[in-house]
């Protein structure tokens, strides 16, 4: 499968899910972005179209993390629900942004859990 592929077909699966998925300002969307070595969360409200918050890797209090790239975004998805929950933020709704559930996007997932976000 050539990289145009695989692009075309996670941008297709991102458009049928984004038809299910909507933020509002009480239960926001977390948005997942992943690229080769770095991953970005946001919390957007879709009604206002508004981002209400943002943590990722290329952040520069985040700049120093150590570790592979499964266990940053374990810490990225916990900073991420400590930022929310500060905010009195607790419940989300996930979108995976055409991404399958493994690997980086699982650990992300499990982080946010951990530290009490509710989806």
């Amino acid at each position: 499968m050539s990289q145009v592929d695989k692009v075309a077909r996670r941008q297709k699966i991102k458009a049928r899910s984004r038809a299910v998925v909507h933020g509002t300002q009480e239960r926001p969307r977390l948005c997942i972005y992943r690229s080769l070595s770095q991953i970005y969360a946001q919390l957007v409200n879709d009604e206002t179209g508004r981002t209400i918050m943002s943590v990722s890797t290329m952040s520069k209090d985040n700049s120093g993390l150590a570790g592979t790239k499964s266990e940053r975004s374990a810490m990225i998805g916990r900073q991420l629900a400590e930022k929310a929950i500060a905010q009195g933020i607790s419940a989300v709704v996930f979108d995976r942004n055409g991404f399958r559930y493994h690997g980086r996007i699982k650990a992300l997932a499990d982080g946010a859990r951990q530290a009490g976000l509710i989806f």
